[in-house]
């Protein structure tokens, strides 16, 4: 998740599409084109998977024609057929007019280059946790790494796990390792669900409805993740159409968006092994994590895409 500022649009006509005439666009280039017009032009927000427009009009051209989104390059300048033209600006038009996030609109997201299935019961995933779980968690003692040897991971939980995703890619990385995943919505779990069957992981990844710790008993874990809710009340009050489409659930951390991540810190110790570790997603709001626990040494780490939205603190450390 991410914090975000913008204001929600109120009262504001609901926009239209310009008419495309036939042959006006041939390729899927032309497509993008006209979608990154429109998007900017309706001053749509991205924060779902896609960060800019160009990503988003990509993203949708793709899926309606089926295509991977890496495979844009090699086909971008295909010509597109008129059906598959008629579908592509159905999917543009739906994006501007509701204002859905565009993984609603095909119920698809891709992390680390996986697609899984979303829809409005669960957040859009956009962690950069599952770029850390390939950055930070190396073979051989690897320069950075925290843990050296995925291999040895034998439990990994998932608080907070939305759609399951972080868990697949936890399970994928770790291929000792049995999963544990929990979230407090019964919709989220049902997706959860799906998604950890279609990468037939079922005995490997176990999902519990319920709030963080509460279903787990006395279980220990080498690894706990965590992407857990964050936005404070300030942001709440701001969040734009596109996130007000997702599950409040999902976002609210309280007045100060530290709510849930006060409760994970002070209960992990207890379900962590003496040489495990917990990484947590926090947004940017790294100066009141810092604010609030000046006592634990939190490790603050990076991404492509981030710079100190992602902490990692040692059980050790936890105390």
């Amino acid at each position: 998740m991410a914090r975000v500022s913008k204001k929600t649009a109120r009262g504001r006509a609901t926009p239209k599409l310009a008419k495309v005439g036939p042959g006006e666009l041939l390729t899927l280039l032309d497509f993008v084109r006209y979608g990154v017009s429109r998007f900017v032009e309706a001053k749509l927000a991205f924060a779902h998977g896609t960060t800019d427009p160009v990503a988003e009009a990509a993203f949708l051209v793709c899926e309606a024609l089926h295509l991977h989104p890496d495979q844009f390059e090699a086909f971008a300048h295909a010509r597109v057929t008129a059906a598959e033209g008629k579908t592509i600006l159905d999917l543009l038009r739906r994006r501007v007019t509701t204002r859905k996030p565009a993984a609603y609109l095909v119920n698809k997201i891709y992390m680390r280059g996986l697609p899984f299935y979303v829809d409005e019961r669960v957040i859009v995933p956009r962690s950069f946790i599952g770029e850390l779980l390939e950055s930070h968690f190396g073979v051989d003692g690897e320069a950075g790494s925290l843990i050296d040897d995925p291999t040895s991971v034998e439990r990994v939980l998932d608080l907070c796990t939305g759609s399951g995703c972080l868990a697949v890619l936890a399970a994928h990385h770790f291929p000792n390792a049995e999963v544990d995943a929990v979230d407090i919505s019964k919709g989220a779990i049902e997706v959860a669900t799906r998604n950890v069957g279609e990468y037939r992981l079922d005995d490997r990844i176990s999902l519990y409805r319920g709030d963080l710790f509460a279903p787990l008993g006395d279980n220990k874990y080498d690894l706990i993740i965590t992407n857990p809710p964050y936005v404070d009340a300030e942001g709440m009050a701001a969040l734009p159409p596109e996130c007000r489409a997702e599950p409040k659930l999902a976002f609210d951390g309280g007045a100060d968006g530290l709510d849930v991540v006060r409760r994970i810190l002070r209960d992990a110790p207890d379900h962590l092994t003496p040489d495990g570790g917990l990484i947590c997603e926090i947004g940017r709001g790294r100066g009141l994590v810092d604010e609030a626990f000046p006592e634990l040494p939190l490790l603050w780490l990076d991404t492509e895409d981030s710079e100190g939205e992602v902490f990692w603190i040692s059980a050790a450390d936890l105390g």
